[in-house]
Order: C-alpha cells, then structure tokens, then sequence
C-alpha cells in the first residue's frame, strides 16, 4: 500500500472499531430493561445456561446447579400478583451436576388458545426464579442471572419474532442489575397475509386478522396506487371466521398502455384500514426471501397486464401493474 493512502485506511479501521463498539452498546440497550429487583436479595443465583424463545412462542430454558439431592425443580415467571410454573427436567451430567431444562409453548392471556398450550401471560415484564425441592421437602428459591451477551448477527433471520399463532411477542431481556426477564408485548392489530395465488387470470389473496376480532364481514380490501392521485380500487373479501380471502381488481387497476402502476393493498374494517403484510416472521430481509414471478395474465375483459405481486422490503404486499393489451373498445364506444 502507498504511503498516500496509508492514513486513510487507518482513518477507516478506526471508524470500523467505533462503529462495531456503537452497535454492540445498541444491542445490549434493546435487551435490558430498566428494572431492578426488588426486597432482599436471595443469597442463592442461578445463571441461565441456555435461554431463549425459539419460533416467536417455544420457551427453551436450562441452569446448572451443583451435584446435590433435588426431589423437583420449577421455574417460576412472575407479574404482579399473577404466578405461572413450569416443571424443570433434571437431567444428570458427566461432571456431577444437574442440569435443569424446560421446553414449553406460551401464549398471550388475552389470545383464545387451547389451555393446555403451556402458561398464559399477560402484557409485562416477568420475573423468573428457580424453586428447588430436595429430598427433605425443603424447598429454595433462587434468582436467574441472564446469560452471556448474544453477539452482533446480521444474519438471515432476526433474533425474535412474533408468536406465529397470536401475533404476540415473548423476548427474553435482561434487568440493569443482570437478572433475566421476559417482556411480553400483546398482538398489534393488522392483516397477516398467509399466501396468494398467481395465475394466468387472476391473484388470489389470503390472510387473516391478527390483533383483532372480525366484528363484521362487510369489510372490504382495497389497492391503493402509490404515486400520483392515490386512486383506490375495492374488491369484497369472502371471510371464514377470522380468515380472508379476495381476488385482486387487476381489472380497475390499468392505466395507460406501458405505463407501470404501483399497489398497495389494505383491509379496510369499518373506520380502520389495516395493511396486508407479512409480519408474523424472523425473516431479516422480506423481499430477498419471498421472490415471485412477473407473469403475463389475460382478464375477462380481453386485455392483457404484466403484473409482479410481491412483498416489500418491509413485508407489505403490492402490486406492480403495466397494462400490455388495452381491452378491445365496445361497438358503442367505436360509434
């Protein structure tokens, strides 16, 4: 390397070492919560060996703690005045001790699952403790410090993701004195969109309401363009329960012969329009994982449009539209 550019490659190794400093503060910031604990300090800690929420709603825990007698082991998540338990699994290790592990489903209180599906929890940040057993009936309760710092990760999928189910959000943090939590956060409402149909006559959308309950099945949908005067077609959803599913107007949503109209599609309920996006998901990059096909598609109405329905680098679904084949015009029209 030149002596000219020498200071500029030191001047970007050091931007590179403050900027890999900043992001690693910012992810610990995102993971601790100002929360500190409260009373007396139980002379007993426990750090968590292993914990996470896989897949937006599986709770995977695990502690080590010392070769000793334990009859049974819970792990208690506590908010307020509300108390949930889980059962721990003592497996024994090669090294004398034991090794307390859970893996449970949650789900959010105010979301209708089936009871059995592990603890409901309400919106909150939950506290977690250890309750041990030994064979003489004593039962001790300790603390869990968080475990050791994820590292930075630009990876393919995000490190927390809605529950698939409810839309709810389960994600492990930690107190400012090193204590591990877990903040709950109840569903938003929106349209989560399920799948759609590209065929060579039409787009079928599917989807569901996530956050909210279909108070009524007059809903409509509708594709708003992007630029412009914001023009707004309407299509009529048909609905199964909370469920949804509409062709879209490809129809009303042509212009001028090659020109490329971009669409944005929503449910509108009443006095609210929600949109119709992908969300209930640990992809990192939406649009570079959910690639779709432009396709030539023939309407009923004889004209033909290449159209791209794809989603968004934020998850949304739109609709690139250019009209190739004009409808033929009437003889009405012509006279």
């Amino acid at each position: 390397m030149s002596d000219s550019l020498l200071p500029y490659a030191v001047g970007a190794a050091k931007r590179a070492r403050r900027a890999a400093v900043r992001m690693r503060r910012r992810v610990e910031q995102l993971h601790t919560v100002p929360t500190i604990g409260g009373g007396i300090r139980p002379r007993a800690q426990l750090r968590a060996v292993h914990y996470s929420v896989l897949s937006g709603r599986t709770l995977n825990f695990a502690v080590a703690v010392p070769g000793r007698d334990v009859a049974s082991a819970v792990l208690m998540l506590s908010h307020a005045t509300t108390r949930e338990r889980v059962p721990l699994e003592l497996e024994p290790q090669a090294d004398g001790s034991l090794l307390l592990t859970a893996t449970v489903p949650l789900r959010h209180r105010d979301r209708p699952e089936p009871a059995d599906r592990g603890p409901a929890l309400s919106s909150g940040i939950w506290r977690l403790a250890v309750l041990i057993t030994d064979l003489g009936g004593q039962t001790h309760r300790t603390k869990v410090t968080a475990a050791a710092a994820r590292e930075v990760s630009d990876g393919p999928t995000l490190p927390s993701s809605p529950s698939p189910t409810s839309g709810a959000i389960f994600r492990p943090v930690r107190s400012l004195d090193g204590f591990a939590l877990l903040k709950v956060r109840a569903p938003r409402p929106h349209a989560e969109l399920t799948a759609f149909d590209l065929r060579w006559d039409r787009i079928t959308v599917h989807g569901r309401l996530i956050g909210c309950a279909p108070t009524e099945t007059s809903g409509t949908a509708e594709a708003v363009v992007r630029r412009g005067n914001h023009k707004a077609v309407v299509a009529k959803p048909e609905w199964q329960g909370d469920r949804f599913s509409f062709d879209v107007p490809l129809d009303k949503m042509g212009g001028d012969r090659g020109t490329a109209r971009t669409w944005d599609l929503y449910l509108r309920l009443g006095g609210t329009r929600l949109k119709i996006a992908r969300q209930l998901t640990d992809v990192r990059h939406p649009r570079q994982v959910y690639r779709t096909p432009f396709r030539i598609v023939a309407l009923d109405n004889g004209s033909l449009m290449r159209v791209h329905a794809h989603v968004t680098a934020a998850g949304a679904l739109a609709v690139n539209c250019t009209e190739v084949i004009a409808p033929p015009q009437s003889t009405e029209e012509i006279a």
